[in-house]
């Protein structure tokens, strides 16, 4: 049976453990040392955090870790915003930006268990604009100069599964290089604004495919594409209904969504540095303030580290917290396998990384070794765009939470904590 454990995150002492029993509510929570946790070496996080402070690389960050099922260690340096300096707080509000993916792949896999979503199915007899979808296929210029670009067609329909483990074809625009990603560049691909999900998908069906359908790992707009098939089978429900309806509610995740509408809670909005704003080429912090109609299943959610907690609690159970289930175990258990395998191309811009396959919404650790951080086989994670990060152990029975905003610094310092927390290990 596939079950994980939860406990919370950050700096870590007996110093923070009232305030992190205060805020976890029904969490069990513990001292560190009480689920094999050094309490100096946690001690050790939050300087390293506190110096990256005083330091002017990031305004701020949250970190919440958990193992064996309590709350160990959560804590908020810095500052939530650096025009204002008000403090960051541990009910800080951040872009969480790609963490959207596990969430929007959870409620598309909810439809599965209900028998009305086959992951077999093709993507185009839920969006018919995906019929007969074409390949932007490379090949050298004899003459030199630019390569020739042929539109080719696709050797196989594109299916639900391909979406949620990016083996579509899709591709972003907004990093890397090839004939696919320079279209989206040129035809201003982006899902934001007053952009629907539905007109979203027609417009990226319009564009080529970087590859063969199942041929190759390519990160892209696929989640969003899966957002929208969820929308379909919800009778054209807004992606954002579902996902208050499917799982934000019945998790008691309450400061999660795609907008942050509230004027109390926009006072919690997480901010970068104003020349820290760029998660990709073109591409600058969104203003979640500003409602409108894009719902984006791969990047839009906003939330706090304690309602994404709330939601790796319930993987960790396998698939239920507090007597709500939303997925059963043997789901969860499929959810967390490699649907890479050995016939699957890597592609050029892998972004799991060595000693990582992918599953169905975040990548699946297939290795001890290979990567050049520390985990253990099985381990799970994903992060944002805009600094957002996590990654859940069920060997170790432990999850770690971190938010902060700063795209600079998101991809060295998911290794510098990884290092640092397995280092608190004590058995």
């Amino acid at each position: 049976m596939f079950k994980f454990r939860f406990a919370v995150t950050l700096a870590g002492a007996a110093v923070v453990f009232a305030a992190t029993l205060a805020l976890a509510q029904d969490l069990p929570s513990a001292r560190p040392e009480q689920v094999g946790l050094s309490p100096e070496r946690l001690a050790k996080v939050s300087a390293w955090m506190k110096s990256e402070v005083d330091k002017k690389k990031v305004p701020g960050a949250v970190l919440l870790i958990a193992r064996q099922g309590k709350v160990a260690h959560f804590e908020a340096v810095g500052v939530q915003d650096p025009a204002t300096g008000a403090p960051m707080a541990k009910d800080s509000i951040f872009r969480i930006y790609s963490m959207t993916k596990p969430i929007a792949t959870v409620a598309a896999m909810a439809l599965a268990e209900e028998g009305r979503l086959l992951l077999e199915a093709p993507v185009a007899a839920f969006i018919p604009a995906f019929k007969d979808m074409k390949v932007a296929a490379e090949k050298p210029n004899p003459a030199g100069g630019a390569p020739i670009v042929d539109l080719v067609p696709a050797t196989r329909a594109m299916t639900v599964q391909d979406l949620m483990r990016h083996t579509s074809g899709l591709t972003y625009g907004f990093f890397g290089d090839s004939a696919a990603k320079r279209a989206y560049r040129v035809a201003k691909i982006s899902f934001e604004g007053d952009t629907s999900a539905a007109d979203f998908a027609n417009a990226i069906a319009a564009m080529p495919l970087g590859f063969q359908p199942g041929s190759t790992w390519d990160y892209s707009y696929s989640t969003d594409v899966l957002g929208r098939v969820v929308e379909v089978l919800e009778g054209d429900k807004p992606l954002g209904a579902v996902l208050e309806q499917r799982i934000f509610r019945p998790l008691g995740m309450k400061d999660t969504a795609f907008y942050v509408a509230d004027p109390t809670k926009q006072k919690r909005l997480a901010e970068p540095f104003p020349d820290d704003r760029a998660i990709g080429i073109g591409i600058n912090f969104n203003d979640p303030r500003i409602a409108g109609k894009a719902e984006s299943g791969g990047g839009g959610l906003t939330g706090t580290a304690m309602d994404y907690a709330r939601f790796l609690q319930m993987l960790l159970n396998g698939g239920a917290l507090d007597g709500k289930r939303i997925l059963g175990p043997a789901t969860v258990a499929y959810m967390a396998s490699d649907h890479l395998g050995t016939a699957i191309a890597r592609g050029s811009l892998y972004l799991p990384g060595a000693g990582y396959g992918f599953g169905l919404g975040f990548a699946v650790r297939t290795a001890a070794g290979e990567s050049a951080y520390n985990a253990t086989a099985g381990d799970l994670y994903w992060g944002g765009a805009g600094g957002t990060y996590f990654w859940l152990d069920p060997k170790q029975e432990m999850f770690v939470v971190f938010m902060m905003q700063s795209p600079k610094n998101r991809v060295p310092y998911r290794s510098i904590l990884r290092n640092m927390v397995y280092a608190a290990i004590e058995k």
